[in-house]
């Protein structure tokens, strides 16, 4: 079925007969195969007054797609809970589930986007509320050659994975790619010791499986946290783990008690910046020496949508990040983008210099993240904004990207 257009999908729904008993399974089965298709990461069905907002969002943007009627709303959400393994009759609390099979919704069109969903729901003013993640299950980001890193950062890594001992932090909001540049780093791990590594991951939830990984789910209702998982799974004899996302003072300790005796440990941190990573930690209560004797890497990445080959040169190029711009293009829009003017994204990253010197200094000090950005720039650290100029400049993404992904930042006082 063609769904690579919102108004497919929405066209093909309004085609299902909404008083049939199969309307619910069908409509399920549509949204499901549409967005495995179009490479969807999320689903969202909203409940609202007059029914069941239904939106997608794809490379990071979400979509519009239609709302299903009041009265089928709820039975579109209830299917979604019995693939998915939970409770229907329990609509007054949050529940998460997966859906392991996805025979039903056809064979997807190349290998490559077969896909792992897990369903979440939340009870609201209107009605239970549901999202779908979609997880791709393909190969198009396997190892970190794969990822479309900078260069140097890219063979930074590289070398790092094949440590010892330390920590790697790859910081970033929620959306960044964060756990992507993390699953790259355990395959090379994998890759590049032949299988002679032992490679565990903790994490909440497991998204992905990868082959010669232990990977273990964390469950917080039984007392298994990722704190006291990690104590546990030092007795394992690990020497790569990843530790899914670091939340708490308990387990950024555990962490880097693992990481200075002779584990290496790949973990993530929801961060503003590289600097701001390093801020975040301090405020959490690791001891400053402890950061510069422990932290191999931190890895600061924002994903911005990459202009469609129907993009046009800007007639008069804007200021972007108190920078002039050399030249620049926009979005135009046609049947290949969607009509969006955009196909695909572009990683923007930065990565702090080792903790020396100055820089180094200037983390025993607790410094503002302000000084802290300061000395990194001063140290080589390329940052992010200077990475979206150059975007700019080289026509791969346009101004109102950055800003929408960046914010209204002043450009000087971020290290360009």
């Amino acid at each position: 079925m063609p769904t690579s257009q919102p108004h497919d999908v929405a066209a093909a729904l309004s085609q299902l007969d909404a008083a049939g008993p199969l309307y619910a399974t069908q409509a399920v089965e549509l949204l499901l195969a549409a967005g495995r298709d179009t490479g969807a990461s999320d689903i969202h069905l909203h409940p609202t007054p007059q029914g069941l907002l239904v939106q997608w969002r794809i490379d990071g943007v979400l979509q519009r797609l239609g709302e299903f009627p009041r009265g089928t709303a709820a039975d579109v959400v209830a299917r979604l809970k019995v693939l998915a393994e939970l409770l229907t009759y329990r609509t007054d609390v949050p529940q998460e589930g997966r859906i392991r099979r996805s025979d039903s919704l056809g064979p997807a069109p190349s290998p490559g986007l077969a896909v792992e969903m897990r369903v979440s729901t939340f009870p609201t003013l209107h009605g239970e509320r549901a999202v779908v993640r979609l997880f791709a299950a393909d190969s198009r980001y396997e190892y970190l050659a794969d990822l479309g890193l900078p260069a140097e950062i890219e063979a930074a890594l590289s070398r790092l994975i094949v440590e010892t001992s330390g920590a790697i932090l790859l910081t970033g909001p929620a959306g960044s790619g964060k756990t992507t540049t993390a699953y790259a780093c355990l395959r090379d791990a994998v890759r590049l010791s032949r299988g002679g590594r032992s490679v565990v991951t903790l994490e909440d939830p497991v998204e992905m499986a990868l082959p010669g990984v232990s990977q273990s789910q964390v469950q917080p209702v039984s007392g298994f946290t990722l704190a006291a998982g990690l104590r546990s799974l030092m007795r394992q004899d690990p020497e790569v783990i990843l530790v899914g996302e670091i939340r708490d003072v308990e387990t950024v300790q555990t962490v880097f008690q693992a990481a200075l005796t002779g584990h290496l440990v790949v973990s993530t941190l929801h961060a503003g910046s590289a600097a701001g990573a390093l801020s975040r930690l301090l405020d959490m209560g690791i001891e400053p020496y402890l950061l510069t004797s422990g932290l191999r890497a931190v890895l600061h990445q924002r994903l911005v949508r990459r202009l469609c080959d129907c993009s046009q040169p800007a007639a008069s190029p804007e200021e972007l990040l108190a920078l002039p711009l050399v030249s620049a293009r926009r979005a135009a829009g046609c049947d290949v983008c969607r009509h969006t003017g955009y196909r695909g994204r572009l990683v923007l990253a930065e990565q702090l210099p080792p903790l020396v010197s100055d820089l180094g200094q200037a983390v025993l000090h607790r410094r503002d993240t302000a000084e802290l950005s300061r000395q990194a720039t001063a140290a080589g650290m390329i940052s992010v904004f200077r990475r979206a100029c150059d975007a700019v400049n080289g026509g791969q993404t346009d101004p109102a990207e950055v800003r929408r992904v960046l914010g209204f930042v002043d450009g000087t006082a971020a290290g360009c």
